[in-house]
């Protein structure tokens, strides 16, 4: 990292990070419907050709966390999990901010944007819809991608988001990861020899 290298400030890692959930809700909000906004939606379950048979429009909702995986009785832990690892994010992101590389700071921001996005609809859309209790909503996935069948879970805006930020933040942390010491071999011959 050079010493003179510009950070975005933390505005515009907030921006970032709202522009990714507002992103993500309208997709969401445009594949599910809203009802009280006369805003009708696709029926659940139903898939729609986008480019040929290699990426479609599909709307299913993930009652789990990501992929689908569910843990009984742990959807309440995921959701308030959720709301602690983006604070902890924003108060990372704030207190090294001068210390942290720009794509670093940027990878956390779309980790925290992602990461808002999805809690929105666990911690509101069950309410909202009148489907489930606070924190119980399910995520609305709708990016499906594979020919004839399915390479990957279907996913969402915010999901891409925290995957495109993880690599990023990974592949930066490699590179400055410090290159392994090799040992010492000593070359003082006059060190007595014990045995």
């Amino acid at each position: 990292m050079s010493s003179g290298e510009t950070r975005p400030s933390v505005g515009r890692l907030l921006l970032i990070s709202t522009s990714i959930v507002i992103l993500d809700q309208v997709t969401k909000l445009l594949v599910k419907g809203v009802p009280f906004l006369s805003l009708k939606g696709l029926p659940y379950g139903s898939s729609r050709p986008f480019i040929d048979d290699i990426f479609r429009i599909t709307y299913v909702e993930n009652p789990g966390i990501a992929f689908g995986i569910q843990i009984p009785g742990m959807k309440i832990f995921f959701s308030i999990f959720s709301i602690v690892a983006s604070v902890g994010i924003f108060i990372y992101i704030k207190r090294n901010r001068f210390r942290l590389p720009k794509w670093e700071l940027i990878a956390l921001a779309m980790i925290m944007g992602g990461a808002i996005g999805n809690l929105i609809d666990r911690c509101f859309y069950g309410v909202l819809y009148g489907e489930e209790s606070l924190f119980y909503g399910h995520v609305v996935d709708f990016l499906d991608f594979g020919y004839k069948k399915n390479w990957w879970p279907v996913f969402n805006v915010a999901d891409s988001c925290v995957s495109i930020g993880v690599v990023l933040l990974t592949l930066m942390l490699m590179k400055k990861k410090p290159p392994v010491a090799e040992p010492a071999i000593a070359t003082d011959t006059n060190v007595p020899i014990t045995e």
